[in-house]
């Protein structure tokens, strides 16, 4: 993850780069001034800096001011610079290719590509003195550098800033050879054949080119940026060629280079070793073909560098696997770490003795204190006792047996924070081996809030045995009040009845109309107070008693219902029509026989047609007229008076009638309030659709197949 500070190093090394670019383009184009300025003014010093060098060429000087400004434009931010340094990098590399293709054909005493301008502008006697032209080595140079400093500005690839660099140290290395060349007199270090040679100051140029290519690149790709000064790698290539030049065959120049293929380390590139390598071949084979040798040891010598050149290989391809598999554990270090950091769990690590070497922000948060107060202090500060001191004798104990009692599990511990406050945690440890040792990381997590919740949860569940136990006791009180009433109450009931017909049997002819009548209504009223005490026995009892459920054929149902009302029907010229095939269901058959005689009694009961119709059926499925949807739904519909919307839910309530039937004191109302407990009891609900005059229709599930709806109880 980057951060600020991250982001404004990144920055200002990137701003650095690029002024490191733009200043040696300035300073290569200042020497191509002088040197033209040299041959303008016709002053030799000037052009071959000593005397009998040789010179600087009119075209080398000419694109070493194209290729300083096309460097420093590369690095500019303005795009009108970019495509201006592009066009002058093009003019560049159409000199360069020109003068390959007269050295190819025409040969080493060609020099027309360079003395187009130079006839031009210079006397054609100062021209002839200082005579030679561009070198193929200094042609090389500017041709493939302008071509990297194209292919680094239009070519959209990670790549082009890596062929930038590696450009740049072909550059830099070609420019030190000739450097070393003039150094050591070894003039087949700057003069490649019979063709014209690099000049010393041209030489310096050349690597100083290089070294700008290199600023350029890093300024693309900064992650790619040595932060090994470039000298060092420098001075290495100029060490190993003068041992290459000036000791004899057999010594083991090769390891001379070792050195320059370490200082890939601090490349942060990876691939830097092989390009290194490439250089140390490009070295090592020069150094080779700048001396001559005779018949005796050319060969011997042949093999020794064959063999440098691939133990050089070895190595660069040695230092490459480390610097991927370090940039691979980089990686997954800074992956770790930002785990670690943004984690809402304290991740604290230890080493054998308990002693704390790191400890995260959600650390910091938890028990109060800064990583300064606790790295390099005992773990047990974080700890109230007694584990404050148990944790000591586990860890002799460890170290005693190698017993694991806790490694790997995770258990509920406690926690002291800074403030002194102990507060209750789970802890998790795991044990790491690093380098013979061992470390050990706790993940801590506060489980205060569980605590707390689980504190409720028993409370809660304490207050619910309580409300249990009440239940059970209303239970209890409610089975002693029904033995009660069957038995206790039930008897003065029967007394009085029993008296009353006594009375009427005995003494009818003695009382005159109205004490007939009255004792008559005694014992009617004693009758319906029974029949009222009875239902409120069974309904307390039909909340509280199993159902007795199996799979029942509804069909069979129907007719058992319609054979036990067959004289009540006929009575009222009623009739029951089944629509449709009913469906087998999981259910309390008696009970359920209960619901629809109820529902067919009271359907004929409360009808004021002549001929009383009575519909029961089933729907799969049920939409009403508010929109709600059902499954599996019975019916009961009747032709009768109809109910209006208001009394929807007053029919439900128990010994509630809305009217007197024809035989009102053989009912007490109870009737549709059993319906409604029973199809509660199995998880049913009821409800009703009615039109004044037309009817009404009672609707049931046995199951919460409602939908939105939740079953009556």
């Amino acid at each position: 993850m980057w951060n600020a500070a991250s982001l404004r190093d990144e920055a200002q090394k990137k701003g650095r780069y690029r002024v490191a670019a733009i200043a040696i383009g300035t300073l290569i184009t200042l020497l191509g001034i002088c040197a033209i300025t040299g041959w303008l003014l016709e002053v030799e010093v000037i052009v071959s800096v000593v005397p009998e060098f040789p010179a600087m060429a009119f075209n080398t000087a000419l694109c070493f001011v194209l290729s300083g400004l096309a460097l420093a434009g590369s690095v500019s931010k303005l795009q009108r610079l970019n495509m201006a340094a592009s066009l002058i990098s093009l003019c560049v590399a159409a000199i360069t290719v020109t003068r390959f293709a007269e050295i190819i054909s025409l040969g080493r005493t060609s020099h027309m590509v360079d003395r187009v301008l130079t006839n031009l502008l210079v006397s054609r006697e100062f021209s002839d003195l200082i005579g030679g032209g561009m070198g193929p080595n200094t042609t090389l140079c500017f041709l493939i550098g302008n071509l990297a400093l194209l292919a680094g500005r239009n070519w959209k690839d990670d790549r082009a800033p890596l062929l930038q660099e590696l450009t740049g140290y072909v550059i830099i290395t070609l420019g030190m050879v000739a450097f070393a060349a003039y150094v050591t007199s070894a003039e087949e270090g700057y003069r490649w054949g019979p063709y014209a040679a690099m000049a010393l100051h041209t030489s310096i140029g050349v690597t100083f080119f290089g070294g700008g290519l290199l600023a350029a690149a890093w300024w693309r790709q900064p992650q790619g940026s040595a932060s090994v000064p470039l000298w060092i790698p420098g001075v290495v290539c100029f060490t190993g060629l003068l041992a290459d030049l000036y000791t004899p065959l057999g010594v083991a120049n090769g390891i001379l280079y070792v050195p320059l293929i370490l200082t890939a380390l601090w490349f942060g590139n990876r691939n830097a070793p092989l390009y290194l390598a490439f250089v140390c071949t490009v070295l090592i084979l020069l150094g080779f073909f700048a001396v001559n040798h005779s018949d005796t040891v050319v060969w011997p010598e042949a093999a020794n560098r064959a063999i440098t050149i691939g133990l050089l290989w070895l190595i660069g391809y040695l230092v490459h696997n480390y610097m991927r598999n370090s940039a691979s554990l980089e990686t997954e270090r800074i992956r770790f770490s930002s785990l670690v950091r943004n984690t809402p769990d304290a991740v604290i690590t230890m080493d054998q003795r308990g002693v704390i070497s790191s400890f995260n922000p959600a650390a910091e948060q938890m028990f109060g204190y800064l990583p300064s107060e606790t790295l390099g202090k005992n773990i047990n500060m974080l700890m109230p006792e007694p584990y404050h001191s148990e944790h000591d004798h586990y860890l002799q104990h460890y170290h005693e047996t190698g017993e694991e009692r806790i490694i790997g599990t995770t258990r509920m511990v406690s926690g002291r924070r800074k403030n002194g406050v102990v507060f209750p945690l789970d802890l998790s440890v795991s044990v790491v081996p690093t380098s013979g040792a061992r470390t050990f990381v706790g993940i801590v997590r506060d489980i205060s809030d569980r605590v707390q919740q689980q504190e409720r949860l028993k409370t809660t569940l304490a207050q619910l045995e309580a409300y249990t136990a009440d239940l059970e006791r209303s239970n209890q009180d409610l089975d002693e009040f029904a033995y009660i009433a069957s038995h206790d109450l039930k008897e003065p009931l029967r007394g009085l009845h029993n008296h009353s017909r006594f009375l009427l049997e005995d003494y009818e002819n003695q009382l005159d109309e109205d004490g007939v009548r009255r004792l008559n209504r005694l014992v009617r009223l004693s009758q319906r107070m029974e029949k009222l005490v009875n239902d409120l026995l069974y309904f307390s009892r039909i909340g509280r008693q199993q159902l007795a459920v199996k799979r029942t054929d509804i069909n069979l149902v129907i007719k058992d219902v319609v054979a036990t009302l067959e004289v009540f029907l006929e009575e009222r010229h009623a009739r029951v029509v089944v629509d449709g095939e009913l469906p087998e269901v999981v259910c309390d058959a008696t009970r359920l026989t209960e619901v629809f005689r109820n529902l067919v009694t009271n359907a004929v009961k409360y009808n004021d047609k002549p001929e009383p119709l009575v519909t029961i059926g089933y729907l799969e499925h049920y939409t009403g007229k508010d929109g709600a949807a059902a499954r599996g739904v019975f019916f009961v519909r009747d032709n009768g008076k109809g109910i209006a919307t208001e009394f929807y839910e007053d029919i439900f309530r128990i010994f509630k009638r809305l009217e007197k039937s024809q035989d009102s004191d053989d009912g007490t109302g109870a009737g549709l309030t059993f319906v409604r407990k029973i199809i509660g009891r199995h998880n049913g609900e009821i409800w009703l659709e009615s039109e004044m005059g037309a009817g009404t229709t009672f609707y049931f599930t046995l199951g919460s197949n409602r939908e939105g709806h939740n079953a009556a109880a």
